[in-house]
């Protein structure tokens, strides 16, 4: 048998027959917070890394009943966190039908609800409103006006209702008034005026704002979050004082900690579900994972790249995105249904690095192009000595130093590559057993061979050329022996 459905309230008297009982959003969030608790359900899908951090913090700050903005650089999930606290809410919210405002059928806010109830007493129709539709955001711009955030009198409504200008009923509500009874989120808050921010505040702190000269009561009833760069918020000082006094917790965000970390993250959230119905097999070895991570994290600590604005997480999942599909165009031309991506992928994926760094006047010298080379020198440098310190890869380097050469093409066949490969002497039998390779793989080991050709350029063992050719080191950079951060080719002026 079917059970039977509860039917929800549809008047004001059943609802009051039902035993339901009014509550303030923030004892909402707070109570239902704590049943979570309780039960040891995850809070946050999808969040990683904040689980020792800024979750704490955040589940203290709704705890307390606590107004909070969440500060960090761009990618840190700000946005997400933020959307993600409807899952605190109830299901379903009773609210007077036809209300703007979320009107509470019990204690009504706007001047229509308690109109609405005061003309059908017990017969007063309810709407029910799902904790999706209780979440209002807003992208704090310069250009922001007190009528988005807060409303503006409607003469249009006025003369077609035969309504005073001085009537509520004549408003039309802003954004924060309809996330009345729910959850208002202002990112980017320092962009916002400070005008606005009055207005913001003495609506949030008094209940009351004038409009056009009208004063207009509301106590709303608001869970009220916020985000901002760190930056910005301290440093420019963009948020007025009996603003930032009203926003209970400060909660710093923060990127990955660790690489293994980041690249969880990376794989969590680029897109690797692409070849449905193909026959392709796609398969991303460790140590590209890892170099593409590595890259981000020397990013954030190269002195070139502008700290204020970060190196977001979406670098690596960018990076990794492009890596793929420079393999999958080579799957396409080849022929082949494996891909493997290779060093010559990330190569191929500077586009996807140049637009999300930021640069300081050095890096802005050099150009982006060039610093994001170097990144991935530096990386491929940093992952290999994981893999390969005290392997000896002396035979290998002598046959480049005898003035032999190898061109390894982003297009090129694993077959090509792997005829080409087996004339470098010791490569292929030094790659396979720390990275615990099958010989038979071929595709994979080809990747883990350029890989460690890469890694030899990073620490000057090898030169490496713009076309992604691999020779013997020039006499001037032997002399230079160790700077592993030297750039791919000399140029004048940055030698």
């Amino acid at each position: 048998m079917k059970s039977k459905q509860v039917k929800k309230p549809q008047t004001l008297g059943e609802l009051r027959t039902s035993g339901w009982i009014s509550r303030s959003v923030k004892d909402e969030l707070r109570e239902n917070l704590i049943q979570k608790l309780r039960t040891g359900e995850k809070l946050f899908r999808g969040v990683l890394g904040y689980d020792e951090t800024v979750i704490p913090s955040i589940t203290n700050a709704i705890l307390s009943k606590h107004n909070f903005i969440l500060l960090g650089l761009r990618g840190q999930a700000k946005s997400r966190i933020l959307r993600q606290l409807t899952d605190l809410l109830d299901d379903e919210m009773p609210v007077i039908e036809g209300s703007e405002v979320n009107d509470d059928p019990l204690r009504p806010l706007s001047k229509f609800g308690r109109n609405q109830v005061s003309l059908h007493g017990d017969e007063t129709k309810i709407a029910w409103v799902g904790r999706e539709n209780r979440f209002v955001e807003k992208l704090a711009t310069p250009d922001t006006t007190i009528a988005d955030i807060i409303g503006d009198v409607d003469p249009i409504k006025a003369a077609k209702e035969g309504h005073q200008l001085s009537d509520e009923l004549t408003m039309h509500f802003g954004l924060l008034p309809r996330a009345n009874r729910g959850i208002f989120a202002m990112n980017e808050l320092p962009d916002l005026a400070g005008k606005i921010q009055v207005g913001l505040f003495n609506i949030m702190q008094e209940g009351d704002v004038q409009i056009k000269g009208y004063p207009v009561r509301l106590p709303l009833d608001v869970m009220l979050v916020f985000s901002a760069n760190p930056e910005d918020y301290t440093a420019r000082g963009k948020i007025i004082t009996p603003l930032k006094d009203r926003i209970g917790s400060e909660i710093r965000t923060h990127y990955p900690e660790d690489l293994a970390l980041g690249t969880e993250i990376t794989a969590q959230e680029a897109w690797f579900e692409r070849h449905e119905g193909d026959d392709l097999d796609l398969e991303i070895p460790g140590f590209i994972s890892e170099l593409i991570e590595q890259i981000a994290f020397e990013a954030r600590d190269d002195s070139r790249v502008d700290k204020r604005s970060g190196v977001s997480q979406r670098f690596p999942i960018s990076v990794t995105e492009a890596v793929i599909s420079n393999a999958e165009r080579r799957s396409y031309i080849t022929g082949e249904s494996r891909l493997i991506p290779r060093i010559s992928d990330v190569y191929a994926a500077l586009p996807a690095m140049t637009g999300k760094m930021e640069l300081e006047y050095e890096g802005e010298q050099l150009g982006p192009e060039r610093l994001a080379k170097e990144l991935i020198k530096r990386a491929a440098g940093e992952i290999f000595e994981g893999y390969f310190l005290g392997i000896d890869f002396g035979p290998t380097v002598d046959w480049f130093e005898r003035g032999n050469k190898v061109l390894l093409s982003d297009t090129a066949s694993a077959e090509e590559c792997n005829l080409l490969l087996e004339s470098v002497p010791d490569l292929i039998e030094s790659t396979l057993t720390p990275l615990a390779l099958d010989r038979e793989d071929v595709a994979t080991v080809i990747s883990a061979c350029e890989f460690v050709l890469e890694g030899l350029y990073a620490h000057n063992k090898i030169s490496r050329s713009e076309d992604g050719g691999f020779e013997a080191v020039t006499k001037a950079k032997k002399d230079r022996k160790g700077m592993i951060y030297e750039d791919l080719t000399d140029l004048d002026g940055y030698n």
